[in-house]
């Protein structure tokens, strides 16, 4: 007879502990800091014809957040339980390594998209956060696991995971493409963490499915 063990899906895997406490961190470094040492204007995204532009900002934007202004909480706090909330999931089905690699270059994905839109279109703000990457989760989880029904707030029924996502993934295109005044959001960003995350599963997906499923 043989035996049988079985591990329990962590609430916390390791990828996403260590993504979340960095996060954290350099969020709250931004906010002790910023005012001596302008923080933000360090590690956030400029533009790559700014005199401010870095290359390790394409790496380094995906751990900042907004440290100043009436959102500044709700940006790190959104980006994090979102990223806990699906990336577990994720983390647990595929194992931390590829996890990892994968949230990775979605975020990269995100930064060299917002890049050549703002280059394209003249653009001159700094950005910063985890959304990209994020963005590549969600739209991994919709692929992965497609009819999840999720409860979105102010919607009084469920929605299946692809239709949640994909109408997100529609808003931001909107968003990017109408460019209203006032709106800081970087939604180029968001679009290429979804693309990248998107095109990373089709690829995987074709060369080893039992890697995902």
């Amino acid at each position: 007879m043989s035996d049988f063990y079985y591990r329990p899906a962590e609430k916390f895997p390791p990828a996403i502990k260590n993504l979340i406490a960095i996060n954290v961190v350099v969020w709250l470094a931004q906010v002790l800091f910023d005012s001596r040492f302008n923080l933000t204007d360090r590690i956030g995204l400029w533009p790559v014809n700014s005199p401010f532009f870095h290359a390790w900002q394409i790496v380094t934007h995906m751990f900042a957040h907004a440290a100043s202004g009436p959102y500044m909480f709700f940006h790190i706090l959104f980006n994090m339980f979102t990223l806990w909330m699906f990336g577990r999931v994720l983390e647990n089905l595929w194992g931390s390594k590829r996890f990892l690699i994968f949230y990775l270059l979605c975020g990269l994905g995100a930064a060299v998209t917002h890049l050549a839109m703002q280059y394209f279109m003249g653009a001159h703000d700094v950005a910063v956060g985890a959304s990209g990457a994020v963005f590549g989760v969600l739209v991994a989880f919709a692929m992965t696991f497609p009819n999840t029904e999720l409860y979105i707030m102010f919607i009084p029924v469920p929605i299946k995971a692809k239709w949640a996502i994909l109408g997100l993934v529609a808003i931001d295109l909107f968003g990017g493409i109408s460019q209203v005044s006032g709106d800081n959001i970087a939604h180029f960003a968001h679009l290429g963490g979804a693309i990248t995350g998107f095109i990373l599963l089709k690829i995987w997906n074709k060369t080893n499915r039992r890697t995902l499923y």
